[in-house]
């Protein structure tokens, strides 16, 4: 006798018990409490308030001040714009990575554009968000006389506008303390000098980033007081800023050129605004053989830079983390509040950590 076929269901069970607690909300049609919804499903007092807190946050359920809860109409789903900094820059993919995951999760349309570190570009980036009727822009662009332009298309159209490190006129303002950030920056470098130089030092450089405006050059500001904390008796004239523009190529050329005019055998601490500065740093002080001379520290923590202090016999000797994990989750979380007519600081601020090779000596140990 042959055997029956037994035909198999592919079933998701929490979702099943989702759509359990759904069902019943829309049955009871009013507010009812989480034990209400346990003893008429039968599903774990766990399971329930997971589901109904899940619910809540993606708008599907309401939760009132007495801990009640009921079925509201569901909202359209949110659609934010996002334009990146630069596809080619590190810390302004790992942005972008960690804001493509955390709008996933939470149910919000991101629509990503690449600002291609292109002052043009991100005017008609700004347009194209506005065609695309996107509810709120997140916009990570660093050059500081385009701002205006691009805050004014948006306002002229209505939609909010979060500014991510560089501030834009009538924004929300997301990112580092710039003038902070770079003191630990300086501090560490100063500190360096004392240890390892005897507070010898030869030249302060600043490599820093002009077109992404003061605030952003105040990391380099920053930097050079904390250095002057720990060197008291350096003259001003020993330190010099330098134009990187935040990036590799360029930073690398600004440092040769200063090293062709100032010779070698010298001491010289460098607080550059971005790793990817850093990295031309580096660049310009291998390539003249005066690697030795040199105690540099950027901002980012990026993986090249992360990978240099690891070596432990770098001149990269630290860089400040911003965290960029962290930008996702709490962007898309600022979001989501001023759509919903929340009251948010003007300035909201991310975490900075100072990152050294003793930290990384120090964490890979405490894995082992």
């Amino acid at each position: 006798m042959p055997k029956t076929k037994i035909k198999r269901l592919y079933l998701i069970p929490i979702l099943s018990k989702s759509l359990d607690v759904l069902e019943l909300l829309e049955q009871q049609n009013a507010p009812v409490t989480l034990e209400d919804v346990f003893q008429k499903t039968h599903i774990s007092k766990t399971s329930v308030y997971r589901i109904l807190k899940t619910l809540v946050h993606r708008g599907y359920v309401a939760q009132s001040q007495d801990g009640q809860y009921r079925l509201v109409s569901r909202p359209r789903r949110l659609r934010f714009g996002f334009a990146m900094q630069s596809g080619e820059m590190p810390f302004s993919v790992a942005v972008a990575q960690s804001l493509t995951e955390a709008a996933a999760a939470a149910g919000v349309e991101l629509i990503v554009l690449d600002n291609r570190q292109d002052a043009d570009t991100a005017i008609q980036n700004a347009h194209e968000f506005v065609e695309k009727r996107v509810d709120l822009v997140l916009e990570f662009q660093v050059e500081e006389h385009v701002a205006p332009h691009v805050a004014h298309i948006l306002k002229k159209a209505g939609i909010p506008l979060v500014a991510i490190d560089v501030p834009h006129p009538n924004a929300t303002y997301f990112g580092v303390d710039n003038f902070e950030a770079g003191f630990e920056a300086g501090s560490l470098l100063g500190h360096f000098a004392q240890r390892k130089w005897k507070s010898k030092v030869d030249w302060v450089l600043g490599v820093g980033f002009s077109e992404a405006g003061s605030f952003v050059e105040s990391r380099v500001t920053g930097a050079f007081e904390g250095i002057r904390e720990k060197l008291k008796d350096l003259p001003a004239d020993r330190f010099v800023r330098l134009e990187g523009r935040g990036m590799r190529e360029p930073s690398r050329r600004a440092v040769a050129e200063f090293l062709r005019a100032h010779g070698k055998g010298q001491h010289i601490l460098v607080a550059a605004a971005t790793d990817s500065s850093a990295l031309g740093v580096l660049d310009a002080a291998r390539q003249s053989d005066q690697e030795e001379g040199f105690a540099i520290v950027g901002q980012d923590c990026i993986p090249e830079v992360l990978d240099e202090m690891r070596l432990n016999k770098s001149a990269v000797i630290g860089s400040v983390s911003h965290m960029a994990d962290t930008y996702g989750p709490r962007l898309i979380q600022l979001g989501i509040a001023l759509m919903r007519g929340h009251t948010v600081p003007p300035y909201n601020y991310v975490r900075h950590q100072l990152v050294t090779p003793q930290t990384l000596a120090d964490e890979a140990n405490a894995k082992t």
